[in-house]
């Protein structure tokens, strides 16, 4: 059954490579469906997916004026092939693990009804883009965090949660992922690290004040909405927000 990625992108002419790379090299444990989504991107982006494409055609490359990361992921929901069995999302600035998704859907093979998986990333600050690994002397943390790319997505709890919200600029996947949780899936959480989530300068996450204001504009509106449906659940407890002082970005 297919697996299709989703890839948002906007500007990362120098990350996207290896990030699709480092997909395209687990074609022998899904079958994979890479679905690129440029977001109005003003660099050379495009052009380096389109190189990817000209050797594997199991990427496909939408475009699109600039409307955000929620708007893009949007897009590329709606580009899910009937036969999309299993979804899941990446980054263009972030490395999936090699194996991750034969070893994600093994389980899903072997736990019938499952939802979702649900694994740890390792934030990196340092990555060689050439063996897709942490760089010597970088630091590392490890932990399972806020991401939709730790997440294999069966298509049918997809399509049971619907759109992301357009009106969050950040912390679109922090209300996707209450909101999933909240419907009280099947879940497994898995002790492998899916992805390494790279740190740089140009992080949305640097963002503090905006990504302060939507990450606690997505808590009220699951507390809002479970107020107003009592049979939706409240989020478990698996997130970790905490990171060592020196990764606190001023």
């Amino acid at each position: 059954m297919k697996l299709s990625v989703i890839m948002p992108v906007y500007n990362r002419e120098r990350f996207v490579v290896p990030a699709l790379r480092s997909l395209l090299r687990q074609r022998d444990g899904a079958d994979l469906d890479i679905i690129v989504i440029d977001d109005g991107s003003t660099d050379g982006s495009v052009e380096a997916v389109r190189a990817m494409m000209d050797k594997d055609t199991c990427i496909r490359l939408f475009r699109q004026a600039h409307i955000g990361v929620a708007g893009a992921r949007n897009a590329g929901l709606r580009q899910l092939p009937a036969d999309a069995g299993f979804v899941s999302f990446l980054d263009s600035d972030d490395i999936s693990l090699a194996n991750r998704f034969k070893a994600d859907l093994d389980h899903f093979e072997t736990h019938p009804g499952l939802d979702l998986t649900y694994s740890l990333m390792t934030v990196v600050d340092r990555i060689d883009d050439e063996t897709l690994e942490p760089a010597a002397n970088s630091r590392i943390m490890t932990l399972r965090g806020l991401s939709l790319s730790t997440a294999l997505f069966s298509r049918a709890l997809v399509d049971r949660i619907g759109w992301f919200d357009e009106e969050f600029e950040l912390s679109e996947d922090t209300d996707y992922l209450l909101r999933v949780f909240e419907t009280g899936p099947r879940f497994e959480l898995l002790d492998s690290v899916a992805v390494y989530y790279r740190r740089h300068a140009g992080n949305a996450t640097r963002e503090n004040n905006r990504r302060l204001r939507d990450h606690l504009r997505a808590m009220h509106k699951s507390m809002r909405r479970r107020r107003a449906d009592p049979s939706l659940r409240e989020a478990p407890g698996i997130f970790e927000f905490k990171s060592p002082p020196d990764w606190q970005v001023m």
